[in-house]
């Protein structure tokens, strides 16, 4: 009888990062305005403080260019990485001094705006931003950005594809010409307007991601389109990660997803029962008179389409609920790294699983006070990829290698 090959036990671990909107004023709006790169060296130190080797870095219009005041955002956005200025050889060199010295690299460069917006002036500022990110990511060494696709608002949805293959294409041939991918996270950021659209970024699930995906390809760019896949948003629309992954290698597209963002959502049952997963519809306090608020506060009202139902989750602070796993109601953190291993077709070892913090009660803008936090739940994010590494590389091969049957049966995609 041949005897058994033996498979040695090699498990293989993501690469950890961090979105530096975690702690947006970690360096003061006074400093860091008169010395843009000052934020992003200070945010450098801090990473290695947090016990990382990458961040995420954030970029945004400055807040004196954007067209949505910050009291009308949910999660202010942080432009870690200011680019009033577009990123110079000067710039650049004291950044990768300050990466070089610090030990920490890039995951990618992340820009989180409506590339599709219906203004034409206000999109085309978007655009013109996204592509001195492109320049940025470029400069510093990094191989991605990350972003959204966004929605045109004066389109149906249908029409909305016609729109990306008219405007949001030339971003992505953008991005091949600097040899970049664009990851684009999923979020259908239903507060993002007052109207009663929810899905307001049409790359919002994964039978869009591949019609989106086709356009790509027949525009020469399918390489430049991936995903960049955060389970809280598949629970705010009832879906689960096993179930999404599986979905997309039945359709032949296990390929599509290029980084995790690692943030959960913890889903709100008295929430859903009152409105259901559509969100509140009415009563927000969002509009007056039949149009928007001129008060800027009042429009983040607007976000009650999504907090009503649930509230975010930074990894590791939300208790351990196996029901809620079930239900789909909560991120079951291992099965999420587990599916990603054996569905996906990714290169782990080369995969960027970035912890995102947006769990309101713990958004400090103190880093002494963040700090441990942040370094909590960064440590249990690489505790839960070691052990769906270690679960993986046993079950799938070394047993797998000597016929060795595993146990059980698992969490089942398409499961009711």
């Amino acid at each position: 009888m041949e005897a058994a090959q033996v498979r040695q036990f090699e498990p293989k671990l993501m690469k950890l990062s961090v979105l530096t909107a975690a702690l947006q004023e970690l360096t003061p709006r006074e400093v860091r305005d008169a010395d843009p790169d000052r934020a992003v060296e200070e945010w450098l130190e801090f990473a290695r403080e947090l016990d990382l080797d990458y961040i995420q870095l954030s970029a945004a219009l400055h807040p004196t260019e954007a067209d949505v005041p910050a009291e009308a955002m949910l999660d202010p956005v942080a432009n870690t990485l200011d680019l009033r200025r577009p990123m110079s050889p000067s710039r650049s060199n004291r950044i990768l001094a300050a990466m070089r010295r610090n030990n920490i690299g890039l995951s990618d460069v992340a820009y989180f705006d409506n590339m599709l917006h219906e203004d034409p002036a206000i999109r085309r500022k978007k655009h013109d931003f996204m592509l001195r990110v492109m320049d940025s990511a470029v400069a510093l060494g990094a191989d991605a950005v990350c972003g959204f696709v966004g929605r045109n608002q004066a389109l149906d949805l249908d029409q909305n594809l016609d729109d990306f293959q008219d405007s949001f294409i030339p971003l992505l041939k953008a991005a091949r010409d600097r040899n970049l991918v664009y990851r684009v996270e999923q979020c259908p950021m239903p507060g993002w307007t007052t109207g009663d659209n929810f899905h307001n970024n049409i790359g919002y699930a994964p039978a869009l991601w591949i019609a989106l995906h086709r356009i790509a390809e027949k525009a020469g760019v399918a390489d430049q389109f991936r995903i960049h896949y955060d389970p809280s948003h598949a629970i705010l629309m009832g879906q689960d990660t096993r179930s999404i992954f599986q979905y997309l290698k039945d359709s032949g597209y296990a390929f599509l997803i290029g980084g995790f963002h690692v943030k959960g959502q913890v889903v709100n049952a008295k929430g859903v029962a009152a409105w259901g997963y559509g969100g509140q519809t009415v009563l927000r306090g969002d509009r007056k008179d039949g149009k928007p608020s001129a008060n800027p506060r009042d429009q983040a009202n607007a976000w009650l389409k999504q907090v009503v139902l649930c509230e975010h989750e930074l990894p590791g602070t939300a208790r351990h609920d196996p029901l809620a796993y079930l239900q789909n109601r909560t991120v079951d953190w291992l099965d999420h790294q587990l599916a990603a291993r054996e569905l996906l077709d990714i290169d782990v070892s080369r995969t960027f699983l970035v912890v995102e913090h947006e769990y309101p009660p713990a958004r400090i803008q103190d880093k002494n006070r963040l700090l441990p936090v942040l370094k909590g739940s960064i440590a249990f994010t690489r505790a839960i990829d070691r052990a769906a590494a270690c679960m993986y590389a046993l079950q799938h091969e070394v047993l797998a290698a000597q016929g060795i049957r595993v146990q059980g049966i698992g969490r089942e995609a398409y499961r009711s």
